[in-house]
Order: C-alpha cells, then sequence, then structure tokens
C-alpha cells in the first residue's frame, strides 16, 4: 500500500525536480558583470571584472563568467575583486551579507560594510578586539550582549587576519 503512495508521490515530482536545477546559459559572455553596493554606497555597477573571490559562509569561493547560479551568505572576509586576468585583486573586507549569482554572468554582492583593506588601520583592530573580548567577558553568557560581543570578536578576528595582523588571544 505504502509503496503505490511513493510511487504516486514520485512520480508527481518528477517534473518539479527537473526544473528545479538552473545552469548558465551556454552563450555566457566572456566577462561577468559586478554589481557590489553597501546601504549608503555603490562601489561597482555594472563593473566588467575577469572573477570574484566571495567569503561564504560555507566557505570561500570564485565566481566567473559562466558560473551557476548560487546565493550565498557573505561571512566576515575578503572580497578580492580580480578586474583583468593576470592582474592583482582589489581586496576590499566585509563584515556581513548576500552574494547572488545569475545565469547571466551577474553577481550582485550586498553587504553591510565593506573597507578597502589597505585602508584598514592595525590599531583600531587591536583596540576593537580588545574592547570586543571585554565586553564578552563581561557579559551575562547566553545574553544578546554576549551574542553581540561574540560577532564583534569574530568579526574584528577576521579583519586582523585580512590584514596579517597577529591577535592575542
Amino acid at each position: 500500500m505504502l509503496g503505490v503512495a511513493a510511487r504516486r508521490v514520485a512520480g508527481a515530482a518528477r517534473p518539479a525536480l527537473r526544473t528545479a536545477r538552473c545552469f548558465s546559459t551556454a552563450e555566457a559572455p566572456a566577462v561577468m558583470k559586478l554589481n557590489f553596493c553597501l546601504p549608503h554606497e555603490t562601489i561597482y555597477k555594472d563593473k566588467d571584472v575577469d572573477q570574484v573571490i566571495i567569503p561564504g559562509s560555507a566557505g570561500e569561493y570564485g565566481v566567473t563568467a559562466g558560473h551557476s547560479p548560487i546565493v550565498a551568505e557573505l561571512k566576515p572576509g575578503v572580497v578580492q575583486v580580480v578586474h583583468e586576468a593576470g592582474q592583482e585583486p582589489e581586496n576590499f573586507f566585509v563584515s556581513a551579507g548576500f552574494a547572488l549569482t545569475h545565469p547571466t554572468s551577474v553577481t550582485d554582492i550586498t553587504a553591510i560594510e565593506a573597507v578597502r583593506v589597505e585602508e584598514i588601520d592595525e590599531g583600531a583592530v587591536k583596540s576593537s578586539y580588545d574592547a570586543a573580548k571585554r565586553e564578552m567577558d563581561a557579559a551575562t553568557e547566553g545574553s544578546r550582549e554576549a551574542a553581540e560581543a561574540q560577532v564583534a570578536v569574530e568579526t574584528t578576528k577576521a579583519m586582523a587576519a585580512a590584514i596579517g595582523v597577529v591577535l592575542a588571544s
């Protein structure tokens, strides 16, 4: 009895499963377009780039023209924008956000905050880390303050790693 029901459900689901997967088109352009936006500023709008390396919450990944569609949550880390093949990337530290790659070789990055890595002040990172550690130590375990302090600690650790600074534990 259950076998008949399972076959009936599986048969009905097959057409939906066939259309659930989406790939980029065969006619993908040679370059990809990048839109990189913050709530208060647009860094790039329809910018032709060769590649973008994104710090996704499930791991870092690279996107080039013709990449399969993907949606990813950003973790604190460095977005690397390679304008032309063989060039050094332009590096931006992002605190959080989302990246969406469309099947048309367009990638949208929306970040809460972003700063060019070369503009990060080592002293400010160290003092922010120390302050966040103090707040975390002072907060009641499981409280909102503890969670906010933990986010600040993780973000400043990632920022320190982006500029090659080792923080005291």
